[in-house]
Parts: C-alpha cells; sequence; structure tokens
C-alpha cells in the first residue's frame, strides 16, 4: 500500500487529499480509489500519445503526397475534322493560285471554275442542261451557277430559282450567283433567287430589268355576256402578272440600296445597270 502510495504521489505531485473532491473521497475507499486514479490517468496518457501519433503520420502522408509527381493526364484522341466548305473570301494558296492582275479575282478564287455554267436563251433546253449539270456537281462545299443571257421564259427562270432555294434550305450549302457579260431580263429573275451577298458580276457585265411583256390579241365572236367572261379573264391574267412582276423586283433588289419605288419608275423603259453600278447600289457583293 505504501507502494502504490508513493507511485501515486509521483505521478500527481502535491497534497492528493485536496486534490480529489471531497464527495468521491467519502464514496470510494482508499485503495480502489487509488487504482482507479491510476488507470484514469493511464487512459489520459494513452488517448494523447495516440492523438499525437496520429497527427504526425497525417501529416508525414499529407507532405508525401504534396511532394509526390502528378501523373499526366492521359491523351484524348484528335476528334476528326469535319468537313467545312471553303470561304468565298479564302486567302489564295500556292494550290489554287490565281495571278493578281489588279482586280477582285484573287479573293474569290472558286469562281473560277463554276460547276453549273448556264448560257443561252431561258428555255427548257437551259432548264434540262441546268438540271444535268447540278446532279452532276459535287455535293458537298460551295457551288457557283455562272449564266450569260439575253433573256427568255421567265416562269423557266423563276423555276431554276426555286431549285436554287430548296437546295440551299435542305443542304445549307453556300450557293454563289456569278453573271458574264449580259444578265437581261429573265436572267435577273433568276439571279433575284440568291442573296444580294452570293451574286457576283464579272467586268464590263451588264444587267437588264425590265417589265414583263405581253404580245396578245383579244377576238370577239358570240353572245355579249360571253365576251364579258373573257375580257375579265384576261384582265385578270394581266394582274396576276403584275404581282409576280412585283414579287420579282422585290427580291432583285432584296438588301441592296434601291428603293422599290425606283425599280418600278426604271423598269417600263429597259433598266441597264453596269456591273460597277450594280456593286455600288448592293445588287451585287463585287466585281471579279
Amino acid at each position: 500500500m505504501a507502494d502504490q502510495e508513493t507511485l501515486l504521489e509521483r505521478l500527481i505531485p502535491g497534497d492528493l487529499e485536496h486534490q480529489i473532491p471531497a464527495a468521491i473521497q467519502k464514496a470510494l475507499p482508499g485503495g480502489f480509489r487509488n487504482r482507479l486514479l491510476q488507470v484514469g490517468l493511464g487512459l489520459l496518457i494513452s488517448v494523447g500519445l495516440a492523438f499525437v501519433v496520429r497527427r504526425w503520420i497525417e501529416r508525414r502522408e499529407a507532405k508525401r503526397k504534396a511532394l509526390a509527381p502528378r501523373p499526366a493526364a492521359p491523351a484524348l484522341p484528335r476528334a476528326p475534322e469535319p468537313y467545312a466548305s471553303q470561304p468565298v473570301t479564302a486567302p489564295v494558296t500556292e494550290s489554287h493560285f490565281l495571278p493578281d492582275d489588279g482586280t477582285q479575282a484573287t479573293r474569290y478564287p472558286l469562281l473560277a471554275q463554276p460547276q453549273v455554267a448556264l448560257s443561252g436563251p431561258i428555255d427548257q433546253a437551259m432548264y434540262a442542261s441546268f438540271r444535268e449539270q447540278l446532279a452532276n456537281a459535287p455535293r458537298e462545299g460551295t457551288l457557283v451557277v455562272s449564266l450569260s443571257t439575253l433573256g427568255g421564259d421567265p416562269e423557266v427562270a423563276r423555276l431554276m430559282g426555286d431549285e436554287i432555294r430548296l437546295l440551299r434550305d435542305y443542304s445549307g450549302r453556300e450557293i454563289l450567283f456569278l453573271g458574264k457579260v449580259a444578265v437581261y431580263s429573265a436572267g435577273a429573275t433568276f439571279m433575284a433567287a440568291f442573296p444580294a451577298d452570293k451574286r457576283f458580276l464579272t467586268r464590263g457585265t451588264r444587267i437588264m430589268i425590265h417589265e414583263r411583256q405581253i404580245q396578245s390579241t383579244v377576238e370577239l365572236s358570240g353572245p355579249l355576256k360571253m365576251q364579258v367572261a373573257s375580257l375579265k379573264a384576261k384582265l385578270h391574267e394581266i394582274e396576276e402578272s403584275v404581282r409576280i412582276e412585283e414579287e420579282g423586283f422585290r427580291n432583285i433588289i432584296a438588301g441592296s440600296r434601291v428603293p422599290f419605288d425606283d425599280v418600278q419608275a426604271r423598269a417600263p423603259a429597259n433598266w441597264y445597270i453596269e456591273a460597277e453600278e450594280a456593286r455600288s447600289l448592293g445588287l451585287v457583293l463585287d466585281i471579279i
């Protein structure tokens, strides 16, 4: 018993009787009380030592991870490049070099070789050629359509223009118009199917816009009431042709600086527009 007290006194210096509350001293016998204090003190020392050791281990692991080299990120497979059509204003490279003759030609190398080339009167024969060349043209990339004509059937021109519009809307392809030498009458109607910023002219080309023409005779013969119906039918034909003509005028000047009243005033006298004037009015993007 004396040895136990001596050990306890070594661990807890001072007056042991004053460091233990009086209630606990009364409740516990002397020997059991000393053992309880020894066990509690041992647990306290063990927990504190374990805490210190755990903190030391955590700091060492954190330092090791910070100094360890990071693994390189895995290389991602290179995605295939999507097909992109060459822009109209693409810079000229050695593969398609064009001589710089002081014009804008070198800025638009795609216009050098139209995939669809049309010339002559606009009629069913031209429409057949247009369809054949369109079918043989590349399915992707920018499509260039050139035209040189003194005019022809305006309804065939509208038909070819509708083919261009549908192709553009359904495929999203860039389709360019190149007018050469003369784009007269129905040729201007076909040109109207292309947005103003997709139209080009060669140097010296003229555009001619005029009113629709009609050549017809009316023969009156028979009951009077039948003549009234015949005359009304002819009048309706003329009125509808005027409406179609006005639609064409609006399509031609869309996106340009030409007022509708201006084209209406000039069309009856055959409005000839030189390439430079067409560019300044915004009817075409540029001249080559």
